[in-house]
């Protein structure tokens, strides 16, 4: 059994996903990160870093005690090391896949929050930011597209961990959409994600944790989940 400490959200979802796909047996225990659960001192001893999500594996493969694991890529690389699914066996399959997750971890899931912090809900237009942020994912978006104009997936051969960490990451904000109509590789991969039946579930799961999940947020919860702790 896995315990996964969960929000939805588009790290959330990563894992969500892989869960589902590997039909692992794990239970969720909801952080809402809006009302600063992921600051609660138990939570923080599994997750130091009072980010969401995290996993307790309650029987990890060395047969030992129980094991925790915070941050969505070391969970992803954890959890497919576990099972030996959804990333590849061989030396090159491996560290392709461990590049483009990496990649996003590093790259696209911290400039596409940006993006979203300061075109959505950053409380003044900062004019700078929200460029700045723009062109950045552009660029990101086009470094992805490339990729996907070679392969079908982004390890070069099956859907993997590293496809499960990026896939959350297009289209996240309604409020200000990203153009990606001259991303034709990028659409049809997501596309195929999108009709996989395992995707379908691990994001129905976010909605029965969170049915208010895509509306607006309270003042409150804004700032608690940009940083201050809760009164």
């Amino acid at each position: 059994m896995i315990d996964l400490y969960y929000w939805p959200t588009p790290n959330g979802h990563k894992i969500t996903l892989f869960l589902e796909e590997a039909g692992l047996d794990y239970r969720i225990q909801p952080v809402n990160i809006g009302k600063g659960a992921q600051f609660e001192p138990d939570y923080l001893r599994i997750s130091p870093n009072n980010k969401m999500p995290a996993i307790i594996d309650h029987a990890p493969s060395d047969g030992g005690e129980p094991i925790s694991v915070f941050e969505s890529g070391a969970i992803l690389e954890y959890l497919a090391d576990k099972t030996g699914r959804f990333i590849p066996a061989d030396l090159r399959g491996r560290m392709t896949t461990l590049e483009w997750l990496y990649w996003q971890m590093g790259g696209l899931g911290p400039m596409t929050g940006q993006y979203g912090h300061f075109h959505v809900y950053a409380p003044e237009v900062i004019a700078y930011a929200r460029e700045r942020y723009a062109r950045e994912v552009d660029r990101l978006l086009g470094v992805l597209d490339r990729r996907l104009q070679q392969v079908e997936y982004l390890s070069g051969g099956a859907y993997g961990i590293a496809d499960m960490a990026v896939y959350p990451w297009i289209d996240v904000y309604t409020a200000a959409p990203i153009d990606r109509s001259a991303y034709a590789a990028i659409a049809r991969w997501h596309d195929a994600i999108r009709a996989r039946p395992a995707t379908a579930r691990a994001y129905a799961r976010g909605a029965e944790v969170n049915p208010n999940a895509g509306k607006p947020m309270s003042e409150e919860e804004k700032r608690v989940l940009f940083g201050a702790k809760p009164d």
